[in-house]
């Protein structure tokens, strides 16, 4: 089903920020009920590869459908709740002991981060590598090798989780206010605010899509 849409939003020379037709239109264009087409527009919403604004329609996020089979989808909701549980607990340790043992020359290299994040995020990216070096800074302002190692042992899962999070929408721009809070806290050398506003950021990080998805209903 969701290779006969893609072939069809292909064929329409449909591109990012095109909206759909709808359901009906797309069922009797393709010729499948709109059950199917609902659950397939479900699966690409899940990607972040579609937008459905409620009341407005479904809009496309990519110039072109390239979804991931949903065994995959399936195994990546299995492991995120774990890597996010992960996360939290590392990271709201590490802005902690950042926010007591940084220097001045972490506070410029999170000051990069952070303008290269805005730069990213006004040119429509979505700011990933920026959010990685932000991150590895406040490890590296924690000066503590086990925790620096523990990060690296996760990282791969931790990249997935960053680009699961920042695809939902107006998720870039949230984040970046996120990570500016985080900098100012171990800026003025506040542990108890790092851990609180790290704490916060992981926890929107937490609120993806696919955490709410049933497979089963696909």
């Amino acid at each position: 089903m969701i290779d006969q849409l893609r072939e069809h939003v292909t064929a329409a020379g449909l591109k990012s920020g095109d909206k759909l037709p709808s359901e009906r239109e797309l069922a009797e264009r393709i010729g499948v009920s709109r059950a199917s087409i609902k659950q397939a527009i479900v699966v690409l919403e899940v990607q972040g590869l579609v937008e459905i604004r409620h009341g407005g329609g479904t809009y496309l996020r990519t110039d072109s459908l390239s979804p991931e089979p949903i065994a995959t989808l399936v195994e990546r909701k299995r492991r995120l709740p774990d890597v996010l549980d992960a996360r939290e607990a590392l990271e709201t340790k590490l802005a902690e002991l950042a926010a007591m043992r940084r220097t001045e020359e972490d506070i410029a290299e999170l000051d990069a981060a952070l303008d290269s994040m805005r730069t990213e995020i006004a040119a429509g990216a979505l700011g990933e590598e920026s959010d990685h070096r932000f991150h590895a800074a406040v490890t590296t302002a924690a000066r503590n090798d086990l925790l620096a190692e523990f990060m690296r042992e996760i990282a791969g899962q931790i990249a997935e989780s960053r680009h699961e999070s920042l695809q939902q929408p107006d998720r870039p721009q949230q984040s970046l206010g996120q990570h500016q809070r985080i900098a100012e806290a171990i800026r003025r050398q506040d542990p108890e605010e790092a851990v609180a506003a790290m704490r916060a950021h992981l926890r929107t990080v937490s609120r993806v899509r696919l955490l709410t998805w049933h497979p089963e209903e696909s």
